[in-house]
């Protein structure tokens, strides 16, 4: 471990006498406002928040928010609580990168992680420092570090904004992470810049957009807060100023808030996965909070686009039912249990799970979407009845000189005659030497290799030749800086790739007729709750798809009406049918009827 220096020894000296009341009222405490906290302030007076680091915005062109994908140096973990979840997070994270861990308990921690327990065999603590220092809770993506930087890959900076919660030490945290690291760190504490954020609350794509619920607005628009302390009196428009001048947004997607959350933080039901794709909850139709979850995603379709330019693609998650006496879905008094609460760590994923029937889904949908990551799934059953799993107890902090690879990924064609341009922006701080594309048939082990060419704006192109009807083609590129650093996207090439496909797709059908969709195949299979059926299609086109028995009777209708073009998943519930063998079908336009088995157990 780094010695403490004389900045943090004199912070924790001041924060001791505010910190020690979480200790007091038995944490862990809630994500949300905790009863015992409304009773201690009732009783006790409420520090106001201490102001540590720079106060107007920096002073640097093209600031650049990263985004969670991207290379992080550190992940930033609040042990306080949890320690089972809190040991796998730690244990897997520090195979990719470097750990803090901020306690209140530091020899209790280490003395965990160091010993064979309930969180996993006894751990190294190679690339993990723990840091004793007073803590009121576990939730630090609310109260810790945003990456930014200026000049869009340089000169690398912390944000911190006023935490909305009457937790002191949590709240000036940051300022602890940026001495340990040496990072400057800018807050928005002091008007005109005063602006109260939570960390599960945001989302940035890397290229100056970020997503929100109306939380913000709610939080930002004056009057007292029930511990007596002021809120921030800003309008749309200066909170959108304020995240501009600190972090570079330039477009602020607000969606409504969700009824049966109660934090409002939108990590509880979507996730960025890269620059032009939202992983999004799914609830059975008219269930808890679906019907607002689509009115938002719709919203979002229909007035904002990607970096790219097009529409965002979605995949949906389906969001799992608390088993047992929990209530079911959060309308009916179950946890708000969610899959999309999960971090990226270099080439892992750390991702919630609850219980099988859901998980093997829920862990498919995200390996089909980051092929190459390892995907590791870590219980929150413990955690998730305080409204929080993997996502809200973590944060990172990007690397000091980013290689920047940012790329659109090709779509389907059905062209078999030219060739397949590839352009990637990649940028680095000292400049990029080289770049180079490498691509390969679906079946091939090995990929081969085309030099890019540098073009305008720090834009590089290289050509995938023509391939024949029926070919799937995966591809990555790789970028190496004047410094000699090298960065590939997606970052577990070779083993993550992109992928597109070349002409029509060659799909079984019932009736032998030449096929423009069909089936992918469908999982978990068997199934036995929520099974995911996706279908491709060349086109838009009207389609209806049917689950039926063994004797060719119609036992349910998944979909019916326009699919569209490219990839789209439907759900089953496999729950209330009886075990035994079903035939799923499709039918388009009257075109042909394709099929897919299903067992149910």
């Amino acid at each position: 471990m780094k010695p403490f220096s004389a900045s943090r020894l004199l912070l924790i000296a001041l924060l001791l006498p505010v910190a020690a009341w979480a200790q007091r009222l038995d944490a862990p405490l809630s994500h949300g406002i905790d009863a015992r906290e409304v009773q201690y302030f009732e009783t006790h007076s409420f520090d106001a928040p201490v102001t540590r680091g720079e106060t107007t915005p920096p002073d640097f062109d093209g600031l650049r928010t990263m985004a969670e994908w991207e290379e992080i140096e550190v992940l930033c973990v609040g042990w306080e609580g949890y320690s089972a979840i809190e040991k796998q997070i730690v244990v897997n994270a520090a195979q990719e990168c470097q750990v803090i861990i901020l306690t209140s308990y530091a020899n209790d921690v280490e003395d965990y992680l160091t010993s064979n327990n309930n969180g996993g065999p006894a751990a190294s603590l190679d690339n993990i420092t723990i840091i004793d220092n007073p803590m009121n809770t576990v939730w630090i993506r609310d109260y810790g570090p945003n990456t930014v930087y200026g000049n869009g890959v340089d000169d690398r900076i912390i944000v911190d904004w006023i935490y909305n919660r009457p937790r002191p030490a949590d709240d000036v945290s940051p300022q602890v992470i940026a001495d340990e690291m040496g990072i400057d760190l800018y807050e928005t504490t002091a008007n005109p810049y005063d602006l109260m954020n939570t960390g599960g609350n945001f989302m940035s794509d890397g290229f100056g957009t970020g997503f929100a619920s109306n939380l913000i607005v709610d939080e930002n628009s004056g009057g007292n807060t029930w511990w007596d302390t002021q809120y921030p009196d800003q309008s749309v428009e200066e909170i959108e100023s304020i995240l501009a001048d600190f972090m570079g947004l330039h477009t602020y997607v607000r969606m409504e808030n969700l009824p049966f959350d109660g934090i409002h933080h939108i990590d509880m039901h979507m996730k960025l996965l890269d620059e032009e794709t939202i992983l999004m909850a799914e609830y059975p139709e008219g269930v808890a909070d679906g019907p607002q979850i689509e009115a938002n995603l719709e919203y979002v379709l229909a007035n904002h686009n990607s970096v790219f330019g097009t529409p965002y693609d979605v995949i949906r998650i389906p969001s799992p039912p608390e088993p047992g006496w929990g209530g079911g879905y959060p309308d009916a008094g179950g946890d708000y249990m969610t899959y999309t609460n999960s971090v990226f760590v270099n080439n892992t994923i750390l991702m919630p799970t609850y219980y099988e029937e859901y998980d093997t889904t829920a862990i498919a949908i995200y390996e089909a979407a980051l092929p190459g990551y390892n995907v590791v799934g870590i219980d929150c059953n413990q955690i998730i009845s305080a409204s929080g799993a993997i996502h809200c107890i973590t944060h990172s902090v990007g690397v000091e000189d980013p290689l920047l690879i940012s790329h659109q990924p090709l779509d389907d064609t059905e062209d078999t005659v030219n060739p397949y341009p590839v352009e990637a922006l990649v940028q680095h701080r000292s400049g990029i030497a080289s770049a180079r594309l490498f691509w390969r048939t679906e079946g091939e082990t090995e990929y081969a290799e085309v030099a890019m060419t540098a073009g305008a704006d720090d834009m590089w192109s290289a050509d995938i030749p023509a391939q024949a009807e029926g070919t799937a083609v995966q591809y990555y590129v790789e970028g190496t800086s004047v410094s000699g650093k090298t960065q590939d996207r997606p970052m577990p090439a070779p083993e993550g790739f992109w992928q597109f496909r070349v002409g029509e797709a060659v799909i079984n059908g019932l009736d032998g007729a030449q096929a423009f969709a069909g089936f992918q195949p469908a999982f978990p299979n068997p199934a036995s709750a929520i099974t995911c059926v996706p279908v491709e299609l060349r086109r838009a086109a009207e389609g209806r798809i049917a689950l039926r028995d063994a004797a060719g009777r119609e036992v349910a209708v998944l979909f019916e009406g326009q699919l569209p073009a490219g990839v789209s998943k439907h759900f089953l519930d496999a729950a209330p049918l009886v075990a035994g063998a079903y035939v799923l079908t499709l039918e388009v336009e009257g075109r042909g009827v394709w099929s897919q088995r299903l067992m149910v157990r």
